[in-house]
């Protein structure tokens, strides 16, 4: 069977920063495959492109420009936060949890969850990063599909 709109699929992916030579930023794990279905938006467009029609045992490789994955790092998604805002119920500020590279969780004004990177900690407030971690990036993927149905 080939990969197709509505197929479900599993692969195995090294990802990595700009070349194969690049970084390694991601990579599935023997028995967890990534799995999706594809035409469901679930992936970049590019990289559904380049799987497309591929069967069981067959690999890949794709490019991905990054115009055409996650955009540019945007400055306007860095904002500035009143550490009083993340005061525990114990009435302390937790400096692990908002360490510089911490991941933090925040809803926006409409209740929908969004992670955020601590990018800088100040004496009264804390910047944070909400751009994708990969923003300013190009891609680039190898792997294997492991099965299509």
């Amino acid at each position: 069977m080939k990969i197709d709109k509505g197929s479900y699929v599993e692969l195995h992916y090294i990802l990595h920063v700009d070349s194969v030579e690049g970084e390694v930023v991601e990579k599935t794990t023997e028995g967890e495959p990534l799995r999706f279905t594809y035409g469901e938006d679930a992936m970049l467009p590019k990289f559904e492109a380049a799987v497309l029609g591929l069967s069981a045992g067959e690999k890949f490789k794709v490019a991905i420009p990054c115009a055409e994955a996650y955009g540019d790092e945007d400055e306007g998604l860095y904002m500035e936060f009143p550490k009083s805002e993340f005061i525990g119920d114990d009435g302390e500020w937790d400096d692990e949890l908002f360490a510089e590279g911490e991941i933090v969780p925040m809803q926006t004004p409409d209740g929908q969850t969004v992670q955020g990177i601590v990018s800088e900690v100040k004496l009264n407030s804390i910047i944070i990063d909400f751009n994708h971690p990969l923003a300013g990036e190009n891609l680039y993927f190898e792997g294997e599909v492991v099965a299509v149905s």
